[in-house]
């Protein structure tokens, strides 16, 4: 009896052991929309950079898989009755396939020195848009500094000194104060490139971080199509020139519209909408109107003609070292070394559902992490090998967390330890998706340990037993 006890004690915690261990890490990664979680399946994603100057204009050259040409962002389509927005931004990919593929990259002169050591994570701030609990679009626009000053319609990145409590993302410093600080640099440059709202009129978007994410001054390379007051587009494609006045949508989501088809609303191929044509269900057309930028938001400009094949993207943006605009660019020279982050938005993925990279330093003539090649004449031929750069999924990981006592680092950050130093961009992404489920994740392992207290003690107690037993014996 002793030895039936003890084996049938032995079996039984062995295969509550071994139950525990095969469901170990799962059961609780899941999309939740209703929480704004949805994980990619690949959570790092390579990108090449390479770096050259001229001494008057510099170009970053990226590269990148993507497994489709993402060239749309939202549309408006004709159900036969009423013309309907479609496209809008959803937790990971738009479910018809419509958000643009993008490349950006943040660019810091070091004027912001925990950007060179924490890249995007000291932009991303608290309750900001996409995440499980972000402030609303109606809050923002209340906002005496974000909305009405601003013009801010959702919750963006901002930089910490901007707020006076970095744990509240309303807090918002005296506009005198975000003058001062921006006056000093305090601020990131962004550029910002759209394979739908960018691309076809040749620039990407020139935009900065400071209190929000704003805009270069100037005219951007889009407006908006819809005529609200009638309910319908503002423009078609001309069909004189465009051969045809709307696209088709079943064409437009199934991929059958590449980049070298009619498929931008561009000022030669588009003209005022036409309400008396018999418009049939399923024309599509764009929501936005392309336009040439101005002013200082047009600095930025594709080099040749930014490619998607093969399952990969080739973009290479030019921009002048010096712009003049010292307030809302970083200001390049030659000599000089940088900080940059890198970040792409693909498989129709819009907000926070991004790959980031970490902070790598860009030396025009010095060493750095990329070094920008130096050449004579009007466009770099590209011999130097190409940096990589591993992307990451980050997750709902924010500076306000970062820098508190839930980070068993934050002592370390404090200090000033790069982020790069204690983590690699693989166990970053990890880290992102466990913030996600950490609620989800201290249930499970809760249960986990009430069950191994619970096995633990019944097998003691049967061993007991049968010891005691054996000795009545």
């Amino acid at each position: 009896m002793r030895r039936i006890g003890l084996v049938s004690g032995l079996v039984v915690f062995g295969g509550a052991l071994g139950l525990s261990w095969w469901t170990h890490g799962s059961g609780v990664v899941r999309d939740d929309p209703s929480r704004h979680i949805s994980i990619p399946q690949a959570l790092t994603v390579p990108l090449t950079v390479q770096v050259a100057h001229n001494g008057t204009d510099v170009w970053f050259r990226y590269r990148w898989p993507a497994p489709n040409a993402g060239i749309f962002h939202d549309m408006l389509r004709f159900d036969g009755t009423a013309w309907q927005v479609r496209g809008g931004a959803a937790p990971g990919s738009n479910p018809d396939g419509l958000h643009e593929d993008r490349v950006s990259m943040m660019l810091d002169d070091g004027s912001v020195p925990e950007f060179g050591r924490y890249g995007g994570y000291f932009a991303i701030g608290d309750r900001l848009a996409g995440f499980t609990v972000e402030a609303s679009g109606r809050e923002i626009a209340a906002h005496p500094e974000l909305g009405r000053r601003l013009g801010l319609d959702e919750a963006t990145k901002y930089l910490p000194a901007t707020r006076s409590n970095a744990q509240d993302w309303s807090s918002v410093v005296p506009e005198a104060e975000q003058r001062r600080l921006q006056a000093a640099g305090y601020f990131l440059d962004l550029w910002h490139w759209r394979a739908a709202r960018s691309n076809p009129m040749g620039v990407a978007d020139d935009q900065f971080i400071t209190a929000g994410r704003l805009s270069d001054a100037g005219r951007g390379a889009y407006a908006t199509n819809w005529d609200g007051a009638n309910r319908r587009p503002q423009l078609m494609f001309d069909p004189a020139r465009a051969g045809r006045t709307a696209l088709r949508w079943d064409d437009v989501v199934q991929g059958r519209v590449g980049q070298d088809d009619v498929n931008a609303l561009r000022p030669d191929l588009s003209a005022p909408f036409d309400p008396s044509l018999a418009w049939q269900e399923g024309d599509t057309l764009p929501r936005r109107i392309l336009r040439a930028p101005q002013a200082s938001r047009a600095d930025i400009a594709v080099a040749g003609r930014a490619r998607w094949a093969d399952g990969f993207w080739d973009v290479t943006l030019r921009r002048r070292m010096d712009t003049g605009q010292p307030q809302e660019d970083k200001i390049l020279r030659d000599g000089g070394v940088y900080q940059a982050a890198f970040a792409i938005h693909r498989q129709a993925t819009g907000g926070r559902w991004h790959y980031v990279s970490l902070p790598f330093s860009v030396g025009l003539g010095r060493e750095a992490d990329i070094v920008a090649t130096r050449f004579e004449g009007e466009a770099p031929g590209w011999q130097q090998p190409a940096n990589a750069v591993t992307l990451f999924y980050p997750g709902q990981v924010n500076w306000p967390l970062i820098i508190s006592e839930r980070h068993p680092g934050a002592d370390r950050v404090r200090a000033g330890v790069p982020v790069r130093f204690r983590h690699s961009e693989d166990q970053l992404a990890h880290y992102g998706v466990e913030m996600e489920f950490r609620e989800a994740i201290r249930h499970q392992w809760l249960l986990t340990l009430a069950a191994g207290v619970a096995l633990i003690a019944a097998f003691g107690f049967a061993l007991t037993s049968t010891i005691g037993r054996g000795r009545s014996a």
